[in-house]
């Protein structure tokens, strides 16, 4: 993957407002993957099981980029559509939104629809903050705990983001722009005269 830069949302965001006795309700989250954006849509139809629709739409980096949108018992294209429509004009990729609406007892039609859910994720977009982003890769990288110093030395040096675990073997689990991966194998297969193991993760790249 190149280091082509890509906006995204930078946090959690969401927007709440009625219309006509109807209540919409948007949410909008960075993810990294297909299985995180699935995962988001899940945890938000099982919070608002109550709700009369649980509308989603995800754009994720992938190869190629992934995109999909569901209308939940909305009228054909009234509700998902418009909502990836928002993602798609604003240009963000990695991120997944959810717009949940209690019916209030008037119909709105579906222009008044389409209006109702993209403003939704407009909103909930907004609340998020948009940034720019690189595609990062996850390491896996385990070492003996008297390398442990030396590797998380390098890390903190390099400023990427990690946890570690320490345990019998000592386990970091890094988060590095793709374009910076090799590098920082190489340092840390030097530092540690190969004995660091380092692999990617399940989710990676990103």
């Amino acid at each position: 993957m190149t280091d082509e830069r890509y906006r995204t949302v930078a946090g959690p965001g969401e927007a709440r407002f009625t219309i006509s006795g109807s209540e919409f309700i948007g949410h909008a989250r960075p993810v990294e993957t297909v299985e995180a954006a699935e995962s988001f849509v899940d945890s938000i139809r099982a919070e608002y099981d109550d709700a009369t629709h649980n509308v989603p739409a995800y754009r994720v980096r992938a190869d190629p980029l992934r995109e999909w949108a569901s209308d939940d018992g909305e009228p054909s294209g009234s509700a998902g559509k418009p909502a990836l429509n928002v993602l798609e004009g604003q240009d963000l990729e990695n991120v997944v939104v959810v717009v949940t609406r209690f019916f209030g007892g008037t119909e709105l039609g579906v222009g008044g629809l389409v209006s109702a859910y993209s403003r939704a994720v407009k909103e909930a977009i907004d609340d998020a903050d948009v940034r720019e982003e690189r595609p990062h890769e996850r390491l896996a990288i385990e070492v003996a705990y008297d390398d442990s110093g030396t590797v998380r030395g390098i890390l903190e040096s390099e400023g990427v983001e990690f946890e570690a675990a320490y345990e019998e073997v000592v386990s970091f689990e890094v988060r590095v722009p793709t374009t910076e991966t090799d590098a920082l194998r190489d340092r840390i297969a030097s530092a540690t005269s190969g004995r660091a193991t380092v692999g990617a993760t399940a989710d990676s790249p990103m």
